[in-house]
């Protein structure tokens, strides 16, 4: 029954940072998934892999699992790389880089 801790990175679908700021506490799965023969679903009889918790700081999420016993790992959010840009960088005229058609 181990935990991870860790920082949500941004899904491809959004453009912000929305949900990426909190930390989040999840289990690591205990037995593997099988496929129902009836329907075709993905099934499990972990129920601990459905417990997701949310806390501010990684320093929370820690406390909570020592306060429970709950063996932990953490995980440091990778840093971006690229730095934003607008749309109107593209048209410059003192690009690096010449456009063309």
């Amino acid at each position: 029954m181990l935990a991870r801790i860790y920082q949500p990175a941004k899904t491809a679908m959004q453009s912000g940072k929305a949900r990426t700021k909190k930390w989040v506490l999840e289990y690591e799965p205990e037995s593997a998934k099988r496929i129902e023969p009836l329907m075709g679903w993905t099934a499990t009889t972990d129920m601990l892999s459905q417990v997701i918790l949310d806390f501010d700081t990684a320093e929370e999420a820690v406390a909570y699992a020592e306060a429970n016993k709950i063996p932990y790992q953490v995980f440091e959010p990778h840093k971006a790389t690229s730095k934003a840009k607008s749309y109107s960088d593209n048209f410059r005229f003192d690009r690096k880089i010449p456009w063309t058609h």
